[in-house]
């Protein structure tokens, strides 16, 4: 990937929250991605479960809304607001909505390595201070959850949600590690008016890539910096997805080139580093 893919038709999804069923948003043929897919299973109550297997792709799900049941390799996950669960590559899996419900992230990646299933409570998260904590200054403060990280075995896949202060910064100081992985974010809990501006650039004066984005858009960043900002009086929300270049190698979140002019404060993610 290099500079010239940072452009709106190649890193940008819109509305990935509109359409029911098991809906595959991102991968290579769609954009601008190696390794990293993105899916989304929208149902609703007292629908049919689907079955699909992950054939050669580990794969992480994090429940946005509603509960769901995930039944595999002989066990059943029951997956309420932002619980997660990594599956391993070659799995028959089972999607079964809850009461009111589901809607479910999907995010994969290809990888030769088995890992076991492994499931995570949010409020578990919650409690953990190395994977939930609050970071940045006045007019840059925000809420990171760590959901797929240091608290599981993966090959490349990583997975957490930040939730800014109202009219605030994320994603800052302004970083990239596009040498290690590739991410993309998929904006959540911004009703309507909500909305916030991304951005993704490795020109520091003249951005490649600047776009409002709203609930439901995904938003890929091949490589560059991607600070990203709420409008006043909302926040920007967002589940973060990552897939490492080289499977458990490059798999550590936290790692990160801060744009030199802001290096000197560090980059506000050394509490969550995960260094395989």
């Amino acid at each position: 990937m290099t500079a010239a893919d940072l452009n709106e038709s190649s890193c940008v999804i819109r509305g990935t929250n509109a359409n029911r069923g098991r809906v595959a948003w991102l991968n290579p043929e769609k954009g601008a991605v190696r390794h990293l897919r993105y899916g989304r299973i929208i149902l609703d109550a007292g629908g049919e479960p689907i079955q699909f297997s992950t054939e050669d792709q580990e794969t992480g799900f994090v429940c946005l809304k509603g509960a769901a049941t995930i039944r595999c390799l002989g066990r059943d996950f029951v997956l309420g607001k932002y619980d997660a669960l990594y599956i391993p590559r070659g799995t028959q899996v089972a999607v079964a909505p809850g009461a009111a419900g589901c809607d479910l992230a999907e995010t994969a990646a290809p990888v030769d390595n088995n890992f076991p299933a492994q499931f995570v409570r949010y409020s578990d998260v919650r409690n953990d201070p190395g994977l939930h904590f609050r970071t940045g200054g006045p007019g840059s403060m925000r809420e990171i959850n760590i959901l797929l990280g240091k608290n599981i075995q993966a090959g490349r896949l990583v997975a957490g949600v930040t939730f800014s202060e109202p009219g605030n910064w994320t994603s800052w100081p302004p970083h990239e590690h596009a040498e290690l992985l590739e991410e993309a974010y998929l904006y959540i809990d911004m009703p309507s008016p909500g909305w916030g501006m991304q951005f993704v650039y490795t020109n520091t004066t003249q951005p490649e890539l600047a776009v409002a984005v709203r609930e439901g858009d995904c938003v890929v960043m091949p490589r560059g910096y991607h600070p990203n900002v709420a409008a006043p009086g909302g926040s920007i929300n967002f589940l973060w997805m990552m897939a490492a270049h080289r499977e458990v190698k490059d798999r550590r979140f936290g790692v990160v080139n801060v744009q030199p002019e802001y290096a000197a404060s560090g980059s506000g993610l050394e509490t969550g580093r995960l260094v395989e």
